[in-house]
């Protein structure tokens, strides 16, 4: 499944230095590529140790990894709900991506000029959250308007739909967004229907200096005080630090800019892995003599359904699945060293799939 992320922001937030520097992230992640869709839309491989090292273990032809699309999503002004600006646009884009990746100022320099004269990264939050909440609203207006004549037809469940959306309308009206309201299971599948762009999953990605990349500084912990409510997450990444690492040539040199700064990982390589565990996203691997190829499902995905992220005939005609843990899979060296140590299930129909499980389907259409 292809993950969808938009990089939104103010102006001069670091947002298009963010998404240059996922432009170079390649040799953060092996030698694989990042290509660009659109002036500002890329393809970027999620980094997984666990593919390169099944790849020394089964020396296949070919690897291919599973990738995110990252969309550069015009800076936001005040209006953009009303179509100042590129406000139109901004929203548009926003509401095909799955999440959110939003980038806040967190650092001082008056070199940088900020929109409003001084940094604030709460206020910057509401303002886009204020141009996204009177978007939805006006969306939620029209579609009540359109079910009180509908409901004339005493249909059950267009009632039970309008109660839904004045719920929302009332809530997002009291300056919330839609993510933060709970709903019911079973309103759930119409909710999401609705497309609402503060229904979304957010990550807050708080753009700082250098010496605040590890712990922060008042400006995160002010954000951060702000989200405590909110469905969302939040990361601390120098958008100057990864246009550094962008620079360097070697994947060795890399490494060792990090370890001077202290960190473990790149910014990039945290944003993506962030974006995963915000939309509850798992891999699963195969892998033979022609390809080994890593596979993104939804937590809780069963087998079939796994099977059809392959193709579509994998899931009609499911039988069975061969499983391998991944931990096995390196302990044993081999899938058939795993078989002949007893460690391969066959699993059916109500297998639930595993994150880092190595699986061969078979199937009869």
């Amino acid at each position: 499944m292809a993950l969808k992320c938009g990089i939104v922001g103010l102006p001069n937030v670091g947002k298009s230095t963010l998404f240059n520097a996922l432009s170079s992230a390649k040799a953060q992640s092996a030698n694989f590529p990042f290509c660009t869709v659109e002036p500002n839309v890329g393809t970027i491989t999620v980094p997984d140790a666990r593919l390169e090292k099944l790849e020394s273990l089964v020396n296949p032809q070919r690897v291919l990894p599973t990738t995110i699309e990252i969309v550069d999503i015009a800076g936001l002004i005040k209006g953009a709900s009303k179509g100042e600006g590129l406000g139109n646009q901004f929203l548009a884009n926003i509401r095909e991506v799955d999440a959110i990746v939003h980038v806040v100022r967190c650092f001082e320099d008056d070199n940088v000029i900020h929109v409003d004269g001084k940094v604030n990264p709460v206020l910057d939050k509401e303002i886009i959250d204020t141009e996204l909440q009177l978007k939805d609203l006006d969306m939620l207006e029209s579609r009540i308007d359109k079910l009180k004549r509908q409901v004339k037809s005493n249909d059950k469940s267009l009632v039970k739909q309008l109660e839904i959306c004045e719920k929302i309308k009332a809530h997002v009206e009291g300056g919330n967004s839609a993510r933060t309201m709970e709903i019911d299971k079973e309103d759930q599948k119409f909710f999401y229907e609705l497309y609402l762009l503060t229904s979304k999953p957010v990550l807050y990605v708080c753009n700082v200096d250098e010496g605040s990349v590890i712990s922060g500084n008042k400006h995160t912990e002010a954000l951060t005080a702000a989200i405590a409510n909110e469905n969302a997450e939040i990361i601390l990444i120098s958008a100057q630090i990864e246009s550094e690492i962008a620079e360097l040539e070697s994947y060795e040199e890399r490494i060792e800019f990090l370890g001077e700064l202290g960190l473990k990982e790149s910014g990039v390589n945290k944003l993506i892995r962030a974006c995963y565990a915000l939309l509850k996203l798992i891999t699963y691997f195969t892998a033979g003599e022609k390809e080994v190829r890593a596979w993104t499902i939804q937590v809780g995905t069963k087998a079939p359904q796994a099977a059809g992220v392959i193709h579509t005939d994998f899931e009609k005609g499911f039988i069975r699945a061969e499983v391998i843990s991944y931990e096995n899979f390196v302990e044993f060296g081999s899938e058939s060293g795993a078989r002949n140590a007893g460690k391969l299930s066959i699993e059916g129909k109500e297998y639930t799939v595993g994150d880092g499980d190595v699986m061969h389907f078979l199937f009869n259409v």
